[in-house]
């Protein structure tokens, strides 16, 4: 971070992904000179894996009391876990999912805590806090390389297929193939192409999201060495000032974005788990039966309260 306010290192340095074990093949394949067997950013996402497993089932665990309404109340910040998973459950999950949400809500719990602790931990400078102690590979953020954010999306994917095909089986294929005879064959691809357009929407918008925050964070701070070579002590003071105000706006706004990016692709993890295995024909359904309960107790509206004496 001081080589950036002084001018000596490149913006991106603090955001790109630095290779920390990569072999030298001998033979030159394309897309395979990038090789990584570990790098800064796995090294971030196993910290991330460690900390979501190890703190959240410690901190639910917390209870008020060990009396029999005690043992239900958590306390501290188990009490916040619970309320964003209360949340996840019923205004993300359910919605999207109907009658399976139990069977996937915890899939859409497990990234939305990973994802966050991916993009909270990339917020910290831990390379400038850990490189003067002489440990490196540590700091970055993992959620900004699109290696990983196409892995998770790619996690995600495979939930739709394969639970698709599970739970649906036929149908589920069937629902590719939907409208005339004629156009049913163009009508799959378009399927297919928007399956694959749905995986690629969740890995560009988490990583591009991630990345141009950082990126700019970088670049303001870089200005401050500029303005001090360009316009001397003074005015680059001045500007100094300016760039560190609007520098800790942008930090606060990475921290709501972090958040947000999480939700995010939680939400549409759960959208797109939802139509594989809530087809349309069982939505139909459940608004039928819905549809014909209000329409009962339109007509009856006594007969829930005589049935109740």
């Amino acid at each position: 971070m001081t080589g950036l306010c002084l001018g000596q290192l490149n913006p991106l340095e603090h955001v790109v992904q630095h290779r920390i074990w990569a072999p030298h093949l001998p033979w030159d394949i394309p897309f395979f000179d990038q090789f990584t067997i570990l790098s800064n950013h796995m090294i971030m996402q196993v910290i991330a894996a460690v900390l979501v497993v190890t703190l959240l089932p410690r901190f639910v665990r917390k209870r008020a009391g060990d009396d029999p309404i005690g043992r239900f109340v958590p306390r501290g910040v188990g009490n916040a876990i619970e309320a964003i998973c209360g949340l996840l459950r019923e205004h993300v999950a359910r919605p999207a999912l109907g009658p399976h949400t139990d069977r996937f809500v915890p899939y859409v719990w497990s990234a939305f805590f990973f994802v966050l602790t991916c993009n909270l931990l990339g917020l910290i400078p831990l390379s400038d806090w850990t490189r003067p102690l002489g440990v490196s590979g540590l700091g970055g953020t993992a959620t900004g390389n699109i290696g990983v954010t196409a892995a998770l999306a790619i996690c995600t994917l495979g939930m739709i297929i394969i639970n698709g095909l599970r739970l649906q089986g036929w149908g589920y294929i069937r629902h590719f193939f939907m409208g005339p005879p004629l156009l049913a064959p163009m009508i799959a691809v378009l399927e297919v192409v928007g399956l694959i357009a749905k995986t690629f929407a969740l890995a560009m918008r988490l990583f591009a999201n991630m990345i141009a925050g950082h990126i700019l964070l970088a670049v303001l701070l870089g200005l401050t060495g500029m303005a001090w070579a360009a316009l001397g002590a003074g005015w680059g003071s001045g500007v100094a000032g300016l760039v560190v105000l609007g520098s800790g706006f942008i930090y606060c706004l990475e921290l709501l974005v972090a958040v947000l990016q999480a939700f995010i692709f939680a939400f549409l993890s759960a959208t797109f788990i939802g139509q594989a295995v809530v087809l349309h024909a069982e939505h139909a359904e459940h608004a039928a039966e819905a549809h014909a309960d209000l329409h009962a107790t339109a007509e009856h509206p006594e007969k829930p309260a005589s049935e109740g004496a």
